[in-house]
Protein backbone atom coordinates (compact mmCIF):
# COMPACT_ATOMS: atom_id res chain seq x y z
CA UNK A 1 0.00 0.00 0.00
CA UNK A 2 1.16 3.21 -1.18
CA UNK A 3 0.62 6.25 1.97
CA UNK A 4 -0.76 9.60 0.35
CA UNK A 5 1.47 12.11 1.80
CA UNK A 6 -0.44 14.29 4.33
CA UNK A 7 1.80 17.20 6.03
CA UNK A 8 0.62 19.01 9.41
CA UNK A 9 2.64 22.26 9.49
CA UNK A 10 3.24 23.86 12.92
CA UNK A 11 5.36 26.29 14.08
CA UNK A 12 6.45 25.03 17.88
CA UNK A 13 6.90 27.98 19.26
CA UNK A 14 2.93 28.75 18.79
CA UNK A 15 2.03 25.15 19.11
CA UNK A 16 2.64 24.31 22.71
CA UNK A 17 2.78 28.14 23.88
CA UNK A 18 -0.40 27.83 27.20
CA UNK A 19 0.21 31.45 28.58
CA UNK A 20 -2.34 33.56 27.52
CA UNK A 21 -1.27 36.72 28.45
CA UNK A 22 -1.02 37.82 24.91
CA UNK A 23 0.58 41.16 25.25
CA UNK A 24 0.84 43.02 21.65
CA UNK A 25 4.77 43.09 21.55
CA UNK A 26 5.06 40.99 24.24
CA UNK A 27 8.76 39.18 25.21
CA UNK A 28 8.98 35.91 25.10
CA UNK A 29 9.18 36.22 29.16
CA UNK A 30 5.87 37.99 28.98
CA UNK A 31 4.41 35.80 26.27
CA UNK A 32 5.79 32.43 26.58
CA UNK A 33 6.96 30.51 24.20
CA UNK A 34 5.95 26.55 23.16
CA UNK A 35 8.21 23.82 23.87
CA UNK A 36 9.76 21.15 21.48
CA UNK A 37 8.60 18.61 24.76
CA UNK A 38 4.77 19.67 24.28
CA UNK A 39 5.13 17.19 21.30
CA UNK A 40 4.44 14.37 23.80
CA UNK A 41 4.09 10.94 22.31
CA UNK A 42 0.04 11.45 23.10
CA UNK A 43 0.11 14.92 21.22
CA UNK A 44 1.80 13.02 18.52
CA UNK A 45 -0.25 10.22 18.85
CA UNK A 46 -3.10 12.28 18.33
CA UNK A 47 -1.47 14.55 15.53
CA UNK A 48 -1.33 10.92 14.05
CA UNK A 49 -4.28 9.42 14.17
CA UNK A 50 -5.77 13.09 12.35
CA UNK A 51 -4.38 11.04 9.42
CA UNK A 52 -1.08 13.01 8.88
CA UNK A 53 1.78 10.66 7.80
CA UNK A 54 4.81 14.09 7.81
CA UNK A 55 5.04 17.14 10.05
CA UNK A 56 6.70 20.04 9.53
CA UNK A 57 8.34 21.71 12.14
CA UNK A 58 9.08 25.37 11.32
CA UNK A 59 11.28 27.41 13.11
CA UNK A 60 13.99 24.55 14.74
CA UNK A 61 17.14 25.94 13.52
CA UNK A 62 18.23 29.51 15.41
CA UNK A 63 17.35 32.12 13.78
CA UNK A 64 17.44 36.03 14.48
CA UNK A 65 15.66 36.54 17.60
CA UNK A 66 15.63 39.58 20.89
CA UNK A 67 15.61 37.37 23.56
CA UNK A 68 19.27 37.24 25.01
CA UNK A 69 20.38 33.81 25.59
CA UNK A 70 24.45 35.40 25.69
CA UNK A 71 24.90 33.28 29.33
CA UNK A 72 24.61 30.06 27.21
CA UNK A 73 27.40 31.52 24.39
CA UNK A 74 24.48 32.66 22.20
CA UNK A 75 25.44 35.62 20.49
CA UNK A 76 22.54 38.54 20.97
CA UNK A 77 20.92 39.92 18.15
CA UNK A 78 20.55 43.28 17.60
CA UNK A 79 16.81 45.00 17.61
CA UNK A 80 17.53 46.94 14.00
CA UNK A 81 18.10 43.71 11.82
CA UNK A 82 15.16 41.74 13.73
CA UNK A 83 11.14 41.17 12.72
CA UNK A 84 9.50 41.44 15.93
CA UNK A 85 10.48 40.17 19.21
CA UNK A 86 11.10 36.37 18.53
CA UNK A 87 12.20 37.07 14.93
CA UNK A 88 11.56 35.13 11.45
CA UNK A 89 12.00 31.77 11.27
CA UNK A 90 13.37 32.53 7.96
CA UNK A 91 16.68 34.61 9.42
CA UNK A 92 19.03 31.63 10.35
CA UNK A 93 21.81 33.21 12.87
CA UNK A 94 23.18 29.53 12.88
CA UNK A 95 22.89 26.59 10.28
CA UNK A 96 23.56 23.85 12.83
CA UNK A 97 21.88 25.03 16.07
CA UNK A 98 18.79 24.64 17.21
CA UNK A 99 16.43 27.74 18.13
CA UNK A 100 16.89 28.22 22.23
CA UNK A 101 13.67 29.50 22.87
CA UNK A 102 12.53 25.81 22.06
CA UNK A 103 14.49 23.99 24.97
CA UNK A 104 13.53 23.58 28.13
CA UNK A 105 17.68 22.93 28.96
CA UNK A 106 19.25 25.61 26.73
CA UNK A 107 22.17 23.66 26.44
CA UNK A 108 20.87 20.30 25.66
CA UNK A 109 18.41 21.96 23.24
CA UNK A 110 19.99 19.69 20.21
CA UNK A 111 18.81 16.63 22.36
CA UNK A 112 15.83 17.92 22.72
CA UNK A 113 15.63 17.92 19.62
CA UNK A 114 16.87 14.18 18.08
CA UNK A 115 14.46 13.49 21.35
CA UNK A 116 11.37 14.36 19.35
CA UNK A 117 12.54 13.15 15.74
CA UNK A 118 12.79 9.73 17.95
CA UNK A 119 9.01 10.63 18.90
CA UNK A 120 7.75 11.17 16.52
CA UNK A 121 9.48 8.71 14.15
CA UNK A 122 7.86 6.25 17.11
CA UNK A 123 4.32 8.03 16.38
CA UNK A 124 4.49 6.75 12.65
CA UNK A 125 5.40 10.14 11.09
CA UNK A 126 8.46 11.38 9.48
CA UNK A 127 10.16 14.67 9.84
CA UNK A 128 10.35 17.80 7.63
CA UNK A 129 12.31 20.80 8.64
CA UNK A 130 12.90 23.88 6.84
CA UNK A 131 16.08 24.52 4.81
CA UNK A 132 16.60 28.37 4.20
CA UNK A 133 19.18 28.45 1.28
CA UNK A 134 18.67 31.98 -0.22
CA UNK A 135 19.38 33.82 2.59
CA UNK A 136 20.68 34.20 6.12
CA UNK A 137 20.28 36.60 8.93
CA UNK A 138 22.56 40.06 8.96
CA UNK A 139 24.31 38.94 12.13
CA UNK A 140 24.44 35.40 11.35
CA UNK A 141 27.29 33.74 13.46
CA UNK A 142 27.68 29.71 13.95
CA UNK A 143 28.69 28.32 17.24
CA UNK A 144 27.58 25.10 16.98
CA UNK A 145 29.26 24.29 13.52
CA UNK A 146 31.50 21.33 13.20
CA UNK A 147 35.68 22.20 13.86
CA UNK A 148 36.46 21.58 10.62
CA UNK A 149 34.28 23.88 8.87
CA UNK A 150 34.25 27.89 7.72
CA UNK A 151 31.63 29.64 8.72
CA UNK A 152 29.72 31.83 6.13
CA UNK A 153 31.30 34.86 5.13
CA UNK A 154 34.74 33.88 7.25
CA UNK A 155 36.75 33.83 4.25
CA UNK A 156 35.33 36.73 2.23
CA UNK A 157 37.32 39.18 0.29
CA UNK A 158 34.91 42.33 1.13
CA UNK A 159 36.83 44.34 -1.37
CA UNK A 160 34.74 42.63 -4.28
CA UNK A 161 31.26 42.82 -4.54
CA UNK A 162 31.44 39.47 -6.27
CA UNK A 163 33.43 35.86 -6.76
CA UNK A 164 32.66 32.92 -6.54
CA UNK A 165 34.55 32.70 -3.03
CA UNK A 166 32.76 34.64 -1.55
CA UNK A 167 29.24 33.71 0.23
CA UNK A 168 28.21 37.19 0.38
CA UNK A 169 27.37 40.19 -2.07
CA UNK A 170 29.03 43.20 -1.12
CA UNK A 171 28.38 46.85 -1.67
CA UNK A 172 31.58 48.59 -2.93
CA UNK A 173 32.31 49.57 0.52
CA UNK A 174 29.06 51.36 1.35
CA UNK A 175 27.55 51.49 4.71
CA UNK A 176 24.24 49.68 5.21
CA UNK A 177 21.89 52.26 5.36
CA UNK A 178 18.68 50.99 7.23
CA UNK A 179 17.11 54.90 8.02
CA UNK A 180 14.08 54.12 6.22
CA UNK A 181 13.04 51.22 7.93
CA UNK A 182 11.14 52.23 11.18
CA UNK A 183 11.34 49.16 13.47
CA UNK A 184 13.08 51.36 16.00
CA UNK A 185 11.69 51.16 20.03
CA UNK A 186 14.26 53.17 21.51
CA UNK A 187 15.67 56.03 19.62
CA UNK A 188 18.17 56.33 21.77
CA UNK A 189 19.62 52.79 21.27
CA UNK A 190 23.00 52.87 18.75
CA UNK A 191 22.35 51.90 15.48
CA UNK A 192 23.26 48.26 13.95
CA UNK A 193 26.26 49.04 11.69
CA UNK A 194 27.99 46.79 8.60
CA UNK A 195 30.36 48.12 6.71
CA UNK A 196 30.45 47.27 3.58
CA UNK A 197 26.77 46.32 3.58
CA UNK A 198 25.85 43.09 1.88
CA UNK A 199 23.26 42.76 -0.35
CA UNK A 200 19.67 42.26 0.83
CA UNK A 201 17.73 38.70 0.61
CA UNK A 202 15.51 39.51 -1.67
CA UNK A 203 18.19 40.38 -4.45
CA UNK A 204 17.92 43.93 -3.59
CA UNK A 205 21.99 44.48 -4.43
CA UNK A 206 22.41 48.06 -2.55
CA UNK A 207 23.15 49.46 0.36
CA UNK A 208 19.68 51.12 1.51
CA UNK A 209 16.75 48.37 1.58
CA UNK A 210 13.51 49.41 2.45
CA UNK A 211 10.75 48.33 4.64
CA UNK A 212 9.04 46.51 2.35
CA UNK A 213 12.50 44.77 1.64
CA UNK A 214 13.74 41.67 3.70
CA UNK A 215 16.41 44.20 5.59
CA UNK A 216 17.39 41.35 8.29
CA UNK A 217 18.86 39.17 5.89
CA UNK A 218 21.72 38.84 3.41
CA UNK A 219 21.45 37.30 0.08
CA UNK A 220 24.19 33.65 -0.35
CA UNK A 221 26.37 33.86 -3.29
CA UNK A 222 25.74 30.89 -5.46
CA UNK A 223 27.71 32.05 -8.13
CA UNK A 224 25.45 34.51 -10.15
CA UNK A 225 26.80 37.89 -10.79
CA UNK A 226 23.33 39.43 -10.48
CA UNK A 227 24.89 43.39 -11.24
CA UNK A 228 27.78 42.80 -14.00
CA UNK A 229 27.27 43.85 -17.43
CA UNK A 230 25.15 41.79 -19.36
CA UNK A 231 22.54 42.12 -15.99
CA UNK A 232 23.43 38.27 -14.62
CA UNK A 233 25.89 35.58 -15.51
CA UNK A 234 26.39 32.24 -13.92
CA UNK A 235 30.22 31.20 -12.61
CA UNK A 236 29.43 27.66 -11.64
CA UNK A 237 32.98 26.66 -12.55
CA UNK A 238 35.19 25.81 -10.03
CA UNK A 239 32.73 24.77 -7.89
CA UNK A 240 31.38 28.22 -6.00
CA UNK A 241 32.15 28.04 -2.10
CA UNK A 242 28.54 28.31 -0.89
CA UNK A 243 27.69 25.13 -2.46
CA UNK A 244 29.91 23.42 -0.59
CA UNK A 245 28.64 24.87 2.54
CA UNK A 246 24.94 24.48 2.50
CA UNK A 247 25.23 20.59 1.11
CA UNK A 248 27.05 19.76 4.40
CA UNK A 249 24.50 21.65 5.85
CA UNK A 250 21.73 19.61 4.59
CA UNK A 251 23.96 16.42 5.03
CA UNK A 252 23.99 17.63 8.87
CA UNK A 253 20.17 17.73 9.84
CA UNK A 254 19.90 14.44 7.65
CA UNK A 255 22.23 13.00 9.82
CA UNK A 256 19.86 14.14 13.02
CA UNK A 257 17.10 11.82 11.66
CA UNK A 258 15.22 14.65 9.34
CA UNK A 259 13.50 12.72 6.54
CA UNK A 260 12.86 15.99 4.35
CA UNK A 261 13.27 19.44 4.10
CA UNK A 262 11.11 22.31 3.02
CA UNK A 263 13.24 24.69 1.03
CA UNK A 264 12.01 28.24 1.21
CA UNK A 265 12.60 30.26 -1.75
CA UNK A 266 13.77 27.58 -3.92
CA UNK A 267 13.61 29.17 -7.11
CA UNK A 268 15.72 32.05 -5.74
CA UNK A 269 18.65 29.56 -5.87
CA UNK A 270 20.42 28.33 -9.04
CA UNK A 271 18.91 24.41 -10.41
CA UNK A 272 22.08 24.05 -10.71
CA UNK A 273 22.94 23.89 -7.20
CA UNK A 274 20.27 21.98 -6.33
CA UNK A 275 20.96 19.20 -9.19
CA UNK A 276 24.37 18.79 -7.62
CA UNK A 277 23.48 18.92 -3.80
CA UNK A 278 19.81 17.21 -3.92
CA UNK A 279 22.03 14.31 -6.19
CA UNK A 280 24.55 14.38 -2.62
CA UNK A 281 22.72 14.32 0.13
CA UNK A 282 20.30 11.84 -1.98
CA UNK A 283 23.05 9.22 -2.38
CA UNK A 284 24.15 9.34 1.50
CA UNK A 285 20.16 9.44 2.26
CA UNK A 286 18.01 7.58 -0.83
CA UNK A 287 14.31 8.61 1.08
CA UNK A 288 15.28 12.32 1.93
CA UNK A 289 12.36 14.11 0.29
CA UNK A 290 13.23 17.65 -0.77
CA UNK A 291 9.91 20.61 -1.11
CA UNK A 292 10.66 23.23 -3.04
CA UNK A 293 8.97 26.65 -2.90
CA UNK A 294 8.40 28.06 -6.41
CA UNK A 295 5.98 30.48 -7.51
CA UNK A 296 6.66 30.42 -11.34
CA UNK A 297 5.04 27.50 -13.05
CA UNK A 298 7.63 27.85 -16.11
CA UNK A 299 10.26 26.51 -13.80
CA UNK A 300 8.49 23.93 -12.00
CA UNK A 301 9.82 20.95 -14.43
CA UNK A 302 13.22 22.51 -14.29
CA UNK A 303 13.55 22.54 -10.50
CA UNK A 304 11.96 18.87 -10.32
CA UNK A 305 14.63 17.91 -12.54
CA UNK A 306 17.28 19.20 -10.45
CA UNK A 307 15.87 16.53 -7.65
CA UNK A 308 12.85 18.39 -6.20
CA UNK A 309 10.33 15.45 -5.21
CA UNK A 310 7.46 17.94 -4.54
CA UNK A 311 7.05 21.75 -5.47
CA UNK A 312 4.28 24.09 -4.08
CA UNK A 313 0.97 24.32 -6.25
CA UNK A 314 0.22 28.17 -4.72
CA UNK A 315 -0.48 30.10 -8.20
CA UNK A 316 -2.41 27.22 -9.47
CA UNK A 317 -4.81 25.26 -7.47
CA UNK A 318 -4.52 27.13 -4.17
CA UNK A 319 -4.86 30.50 -5.77
CA UNK A 320 -7.71 29.35 -8.12
CA UNK A 321 -9.49 27.72 -4.97
CA UNK A 322 -9.02 30.65 -2.95
CA UNK A 323 -10.72 32.74 -5.86
CA UNK A 324 -13.35 29.83 -5.74
CA UNK A 325 -14.23 30.45 -2.13
CA UNK A 326 -14.54 34.05 -2.29
CA UNK A 327 -16.89 33.91 -5.33
CA UNK A 328 -14.71 35.46 -7.76
CA UNK A 329 -13.86 32.18 -9.84
CA UNK A 330 -15.91 29.50 -11.16
CA UNK A 331 -15.26 25.85 -10.43
CA UNK A 332 -14.82 25.22 -14.04
CA UNK A 333 -11.22 26.93 -13.64
CA UNK A 334 -10.24 23.74 -11.29
CA UNK A 335 -10.28 22.10 -14.29
CA UNK A 336 -7.38 23.75 -16.15
CA UNK A 337 -5.46 24.06 -12.87
CA UNK A 338 -4.49 20.47 -12.65
CA UNK A 339 -4.21 20.13 -16.43
CA UNK A 340 -1.52 22.93 -16.56
CA UNK A 341 0.61 20.84 -14.42
CA UNK A 342 -1.15 17.12 -15.21
CA UNK A 343 2.41 15.82 -16.57
CA UNK A 344 3.87 16.58 -13.17
CA UNK A 345 1.09 15.93 -11.12
CA UNK A 346 2.09 13.42 -8.62
CA UNK A 347 5.21 16.41 -7.71
CA UNK A 348 2.81 19.03 -6.72
CA UNK A 349 1.67 19.58 -2.94
CA UNK A 350 -1.91 20.80 -2.57
CA UNK A 351 -2.97 23.13 0.74
CA UNK A 352 -5.04 25.61 1.80
CA UNK A 353 -3.37 27.41 4.47
CA UNK A 354 0.70 27.76 5.26
CA UNK A 355 2.84 30.44 7.59
CA UNK A 356 2.92 32.93 4.37
CA UNK A 357 -1.23 32.38 3.86
CA UNK A 358 -4.26 34.34 4.98
CA UNK A 359 -6.34 32.00 7.17
CA UNK A 360 -9.35 30.39 5.31
CA UNK A 361 -11.40 31.50 8.22
CA UNK A 362 -10.02 35.01 8.47
CA UNK A 363 -11.69 38.14 7.37
CA UNK A 364 -9.87 38.62 4.34
CA UNK A 365 -10.63 35.16 2.56
CA UNK A 366 -13.72 32.87 4.00
CA UNK A 367 -14.92 34.71 6.77
CA UNK A 368 -16.13 31.13 8.61
CA UNK A 369 -14.11 27.99 8.34
CA UNK A 370 -17.06 25.75 7.34
CA UNK A 371 -17.22 27.54 4.05
CA UNK A 372 -13.91 26.60 2.75
CA UNK A 373 -14.75 22.87 3.42
CA UNK A 374 -15.30 22.08 -0.37
CA UNK A 375 -11.98 23.34 -1.20
CA UNK A 376 -10.31 21.53 1.35
CA UNK A 377 -11.79 18.22 0.43
CA UNK A 378 -10.41 18.95 -3.43
CA UNK A 379 -7.23 19.08 -2.57
CA UNK A 380 -7.26 15.91 -0.65
CA UNK A 381 -8.96 13.77 -2.55
CA UNK A 382 -8.93 14.79 -6.08
CA UNK A 383 -5.25 13.55 -6.97
CA UNK A 384 -2.69 11.03 -5.06
CA UNK A 385 0.00 14.09 -4.36
CA UNK A 386 0.76 14.99 -1.26
CA UNK A 387 -1.71 17.53 0.65
CA UNK A 388 -0.61 20.05 4.27
CA UNK A 389 -2.58 21.02 6.70
CA UNK A 390 -1.52 23.98 8.79
CA UNK A 391 -1.75 23.58 12.60
CA UNK A 392 -5.15 25.51 13.47
CA UNK A 393 -7.22 25.27 10.48
CA UNK A 394 -8.30 21.85 11.94
CA UNK A 395 -9.80 24.17 14.38
CA UNK A 396 -11.05 27.26 12.15
CA UNK A 397 -7.94 29.27 13.38
CA UNK A 398 -9.24 32.97 12.17
CA UNK A 399 -6.29 34.73 12.41
CA UNK A 400 -7.43 38.10 12.94
CA UNK A 401 -5.12 39.28 15.74
CA UNK A 402 -2.80 41.73 16.24
CA UNK A 403 0.17 40.19 17.87
CA UNK A 404 2.97 42.61 17.22
CA UNK A 405 4.98 43.11 14.62
CA UNK A 406 2.72 41.01 12.36
CA UNK A 407 -0.38 43.09 12.93
CA UNK A 408 -4.01 42.32 11.86
CA UNK A 409 -4.18 40.65 8.72
CA UNK A 410 -5.86 37.07 8.98
CA UNK A 411 -2.41 35.35 9.22
CA UNK A 412 -0.65 34.14 12.19
CA UNK A 413 2.25 35.74 12.61
CA UNK A 414 5.55 34.36 12.75
CA UNK A 415 7.39 37.36 14.48
CA UNK A 416 6.03 37.36 17.75
CA UNK A 417 5.63 35.25 20.31
CA UNK A 418 1.74 34.63 21.42
CA UNK A 419 -0.70 32.14 22.40
CA UNK A 420 -2.96 30.36 19.82
CA UNK A 421 -6.19 30.24 21.29
CA UNK A 422 -7.52 27.49 19.44
CA UNK A 423 -4.49 25.32 19.09
CA UNK A 424 -4.21 25.56 22.88
CA UNK A 425 -7.50 24.50 23.71
CA UNK A 426 -7.36 21.83 20.65
CA UNK A 427 -4.83 20.30 22.07
CA UNK A 428 -4.36 21.39 25.84
CA UNK A 429 -7.70 21.89 27.26
CA UNK A 430 -10.34 20.18 25.09
CA UNK A 431 -13.03 20.80 27.13
CA UNK A 432 -13.37 24.56 26.58
CA UNK A 433 -13.54 23.44 23.06
CA UNK A 434 -16.72 24.86 21.47
CA UNK A 435 -19.36 22.51 19.45
CA UNK A 436 -18.24 24.04 16.24
CA UNK A 437 -14.45 23.37 16.58
CA UNK A 438 -14.91 20.11 17.64
CA UNK A 439 -17.08 19.52 14.58
CA UNK A 440 -14.67 21.28 12.27
CA UNK A 441 -12.14 18.90 13.87
CA UNK A 442 -13.99 15.50 13.45
CA UNK A 443 -14.76 16.64 9.81
CA UNK A 444 -10.96 17.18 8.88
CA UNK A 445 -9.99 14.03 11.06
CA UNK A 446 -12.64 12.08 8.85
CA UNK A 447 -11.46 13.47 5.44
CA UNK A 448 -7.80 13.01 6.17
CA UNK A 449 -7.93 8.94 7.45
CA UNK A 450 -10.52 8.51 4.19
CA UNK A 451 -7.51 9.66 1.95
CA UNK A 452 -5.21 7.00 3.13
CA UNK A 453 -7.91 4.58 4.24
CA UNK A 454 -9.65 4.27 0.87
CA UNK A 455 -7.51 2.71 -2.15
CA UNK A 456 -9.28 4.61 -4.55
CA UNK A 457 -7.79 8.16 -3.30
CA UNK A 458 -4.08 6.64 -1.79
CA UNK A 459 -3.53 4.67 -5.02
CA UNK A 460 -6.09 5.38 -7.95
CA UNK A 461 -6.75 7.08 -10.96
CA UNK A 462 -8.82 10.29 -11.53
CA UNK A 463 -11.31 11.26 -13.80
CA UNK A 464 -12.69 14.89 -13.89
CA UNK A 465 -16.95 15.08 -14.52
CA UNK A 466 -16.65 18.68 -15.61
CA UNK A 467 -16.88 18.64 -18.93
CA UNK A 468 -20.27 16.67 -19.01
CA UNK A 469 -21.71 18.76 -16.24
CA UNK A 470 -21.40 22.23 -17.41
CA UNK A 471 -24.82 22.91 -14.74
CA UNK A 472 -22.05 22.47 -11.99
CA UNK A 473 -19.52 24.81 -13.47
CA UNK A 474 -20.54 28.06 -11.09
CA UNK A 475 -20.12 26.45 -7.85
CA UNK A 476 -20.19 22.71 -7.85
CA UNK A 477 -16.83 20.27 -8.82
CA UNK A 478 -17.44 16.78 -9.55
CA UNK A 479 -14.86 14.09 -10.22
CA UNK A 480 -14.29 10.39 -9.88
CA UNK A 481 -11.44 8.04 -8.32
CA UNK A 482 -10.92 4.49 -9.12
CA UNK A 483 -8.96 1.83 -7.73
CA UNK A 484 -9.45 -2.59 -8.64
CA UNK A 485 -12.83 -2.70 -7.85
CA UNK A 486 -13.93 0.73 -6.13
CA UNK A 487 -15.47 3.45 -7.38
CA UNK A 488 -15.75 6.85 -5.75
CA UNK A 489 -18.08 9.94 -6.49
CA UNK A 490 -16.66 12.74 -5.16
CA UNK A 491 -19.13 16.33 -5.26
CA UNK A 492 -18.52 19.28 -3.33
CA UNK A 493 -20.51 22.27 -2.99
CA UNK A 494 -19.37 25.91 -2.69
CA UNK A 495 -22.58 27.53 -2.39
CA UNK A 496 -24.21 27.66 0.98
CA UNK A 497 -27.53 25.78 0.28
CA UNK A 498 -28.26 22.62 0.43
CA UNK A 499 -28.26 20.91 -2.68
CA UNK A 500 -30.02 17.98 -4.98
CA UNK A 501 -27.62 17.56 -8.66
CA UNK A 502 -27.73 15.15 -11.34
CA UNK A 503 -24.17 14.21 -11.82
CA UNK A 504 -23.20 12.66 -15.56
CA UNK A 505 -21.17 9.64 -16.18
CA UNK A 506 -19.55 9.81 -19.70
CA UNK A 507 -18.74 6.59 -21.20
CA UNK A 508 -15.23 7.96 -21.67
CA UNK A 509 -15.25 7.80 -17.91
CA UNK A 510 -16.54 3.62 -18.44
CA UNK A 511 -13.87 3.57 -21.03
CA UNK A 512 -10.83 4.89 -18.96
CA UNK A 513 -11.68 2.70 -15.91
CA UNK A 514 -12.64 0.01 -18.12
CA UNK A 515 -15.12 -0.04 -15.42
CA UNK A 516 -18.83 -2.34 -16.16
CA UNK A 517 -22.15 -1.09 -16.11
CA UNK A 518 -24.29 -2.20 -13.55
CA UNK A 519 -26.45 -1.36 -10.53
CA UNK A 520 -24.40 -0.90 -7.19
CA UNK A 521 -24.87 0.13 -3.82
CA UNK A 522 -23.55 3.58 -2.81
CA UNK A 523 -22.10 4.33 0.57
CA UNK A 524 -21.71 7.92 1.49
CA UNK A 525 -18.24 7.89 3.71
CA UNK A 526 -18.96 11.20 5.61
CA UNK A 527 -22.18 10.34 6.63
CA UNK A 528 -22.00 6.30 6.20
CA UNK A 529 -25.84 7.14 4.47
CA UNK A 530 -26.74 4.29 1.66
CA UNK A 531 -28.78 4.25 -1.61
CA UNK A 532 -29.14 2.04 -4.83
CA UNK A 533 -27.67 3.69 -7.65
CA UNK A 534 -27.39 2.39 -11.34
CA UNK A 535 -24.02 3.08 -13.10
CA UNK A 536 -24.59 3.72 -16.60
CA UNK A 537 -22.28 5.59 -19.50
CA UNK A 538 -24.45 8.86 -20.51
CA UNK A 539 -26.97 8.37 -17.41
CA UNK A 540 -26.90 10.84 -14.43
CA UNK A 541 -26.74 9.49 -10.38
CA UNK A 542 -28.01 12.03 -8.18
CA UNK A 543 -26.08 13.71 -5.28
CA UNK A 544 -27.47 15.50 -2.61
CA UNK A 545 -24.78 17.52 -0.83
CA UNK A 546 -24.49 19.80 2.13
CA UNK A 547 -24.48 23.61 1.58
CA UNK A 548 -20.64 23.92 1.99
CA UNK A 549 -20.45 20.22 2.32
CA UNK A 550 -19.01 17.14 -0.02
CA UNK A 551 -20.60 14.00 -0.97
CA UNK A 552 -18.36 11.17 -0.93
CA UNK A 553 -19.93 8.46 -2.73
CA UNK A 554 -18.27 4.92 -2.61
CA UNK A 555 -18.97 1.91 -4.92
CA UNK A 556 -17.97 -1.73 -5.53
CA UNK A 557 -18.23 -2.71 -9.08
Amino acid sequence: MKNKIIIYQTLPRLFGNRNTNCKKNGTCQENGCGKLDDFDSKTLQRIHDMGFTHIWYTGIIRHASTTPYSDYGIPTQHPDVVKGKAGSPYAITDYYDVDPDLARNVDKRMEEWEALVKRTHEAGMKVIIDFVPNHVARQYKSVAKPTYTKDLGENDNKEMHFSTSNNFYYCWGQPLDLSGINNREYEEEARYEEKPARATGNDHFDAHPGTNDWYETVKLNYGIDYCDAGGRSEHFSPIPDTWGKMTDILLFWASKGVDGFRCDMAEMVPQAFWSWATDKVKFAYPNIVFIGEVYNPALYRAYIAAGFNYLYDKVGMYDCLCRVIKGFGNTADITRQWQDTDDIGEHMLYFMENHDEQRLASDFVAGDAKKALPAVAVSTLFSTNPVMIYNGQEWGERGMDSEGYSGCDGRTTIFDYWCVDKLRRGFFDRRHLTHEERTLNAWYAKLLTLANSELAFSEGRSFDLMYVNPHLAQRQFAFLRKHKQTVVLVVANFDAYDLKCNVKLPRHAFDFFQMPERDTVACELLSGNKMNVTLAADNDIQVEVKGYGVSILKMTI
